[in-house]
């Protein structure tokens, strides 16, 4: 978005470019320039009709009553269309940026979650455990900010993903392949909800594709785009689960129908929602055609 007269009015011109194609949902992710849970806010306020969502907001270096107030906020500037999408990002991100040591991650999720759910659905926190403290001396609901807000994470990890199943609504997996979802993903963290004694988990699976026949140019493009996670080991060990050497193999690029058969095959191995990203890879026309076959593929 460098170079926008103003990023928000553009970020909400796209997101109704898309919802007029007939995409359902658009997610944000979290940057250093703008806060991805106010700007989708913002977004499912202008486009009605259009769910948001954030993928994913780090919980490192922010407070799970702080991240419940803003999610209760849109949610209700949406009018229930606002889904919440946590991470624990990368070490790199943690320590450089907020001089947080990265330890205990999985310790910090489940203390987040804790708290942030008893925020979202009881209108009250009073939390204590090792690593975070919450308790809001007054009622912590809003009104109009219902349903309770749907609580995803990034997890795709063995003991992140138990965590996810216990404690929050599903997954938001990226770069994790068809055969890393059936194998490792969806039995870990169903698994996990199951004993939990919580419904079946939402599994939204975010698939890099676009469709184009510029499939070299796309390719090049690709591989610049996520190199960066073939250096994240959390990254790399998905990668690897997936059959994949590195993150551009499980880049989907194609026409109409191979795209549509990728879509297939992740939802066939179990992902009970696929979001495509890195529409752009190809230039604006083809980011306009793959958003109109995801629009055809919602209306089918």
């Amino acid at each position: 978005m460098t170079g926008t007269a103003n990023a928000v009015d553009t970020t909400v011109a796209r997101a109704r470019e898309a919802a007029a194609a007939g995409v359902s949902s658009v997610w944000l992710s979290q940057q250093f320039a703008y806060d991805a849970i106010a700007l989708a806010g913002i977004v499912g306020r202008e486009v009605p009709g259009l769910t948001v969502g954030t993928s994913a907001v780090p919980v490192f270096g922010r407070h799970p009553i702080l991240v419940g107030a803003q999610a209760q906020t849109s949610q209700a500037a949406t009018g229930g269309r606002f889904v919440l999408g946590l991470g624990l990002g990368a070490s790199v991100f943690v320590e450089q940026v907020f001089g947080l040591p990265y330890e205990r991650p999985i310790a910090r999720l489940r203390e987040f979650l804790t708290a942030l759910t008893a925020h979202l659905t009881e209108g009250a926190v009073d939390f204590e455990g090792e690593l975070l403290t919450a308790r809001t001396p007054l009622p912590s609901g809003l009104p109009g900010a219902a349903p309770a807000v749907p609580v995803l994470v990034a997890a795709m990890g063995p003991q992140a993903l138990r965590a996810t199943g216990e404690l929050a609504d599903g997954t938001l997996p990226f770069l994790a392949g068809p055969k890393a979802l059936s194998e490792h993903i969806v039995p870990g963290l169903t698994a996990a909800a199951e004993a939990a004694g919580r419904p079946a988990p939402r599994v939204v699976a975010f698939v890099p594709a676009v469709v184009t026949e510029k499939v070299d140019e796309a390719r090049e493009a690709a591989a610049e785009q996520t190199a960066f996670y073939d250096q994240i080991p959390s990254y790399q060990r998905v990668i690897g689960w997936s059959g994949a050497s590195r993150a551009a193999d499980l880049v989907e690029i194609g026409d109409e129908e191979a795209i549509a058969a990728a879509i297939r095959r992740y939802r066939d191995a179990g992902a009970t929602e696929v979001v495509l990203t890195q529409t752009d890879l190809a230039g604006p026309e083809a980011t306009a055609r793959t958003w109109r076959l995801l629009g055809e593929l919602n209306s089918a």
